[in-house]
Parts: structure tokens; sequence; C-alpha cells
């Protein structure tokens, strides 16, 4: 938000477990942020499915 983003919906719970949120670029781009506690990344940041 600081650098012009506007926020599109917050962060919540997902159904898979996870959790997303939404945002738009100053462009108007939206974004879907996510995040899963269960699947590991390696050491480059890649997600390593079960």
């Amino acid at each position: 938000m600081a650098a012009g983003a506007s926020l599109v919906r917050r962060g919540e719970r997902a159904p898979w477990g996870g959790y997303r949120g939404y945002f738009a670029d100053p462009d108007g781009f939206l974004w879907e942020i996510c995040f899963n506690p269960v699947f590991a990344m390696d050491e480059t940041g890649a997600v390593r499915l079960p």
C-alpha cells in the first residue's frame, strides 16, 4: 500500500488450508498472494509438492 497498491481483499484462510489475499498494483494489475504452511520449500524458494 505504501508503494501505491490498493487492497482488493484482505488475507484470509482459504478452503484448501492455507491463506490468500489480493491487491492491485498502481497500474491496476491484480495479484493474488498465497501461503500454504503444509508445502515445503527448497533452498531456492520453490515449492516442493508432496
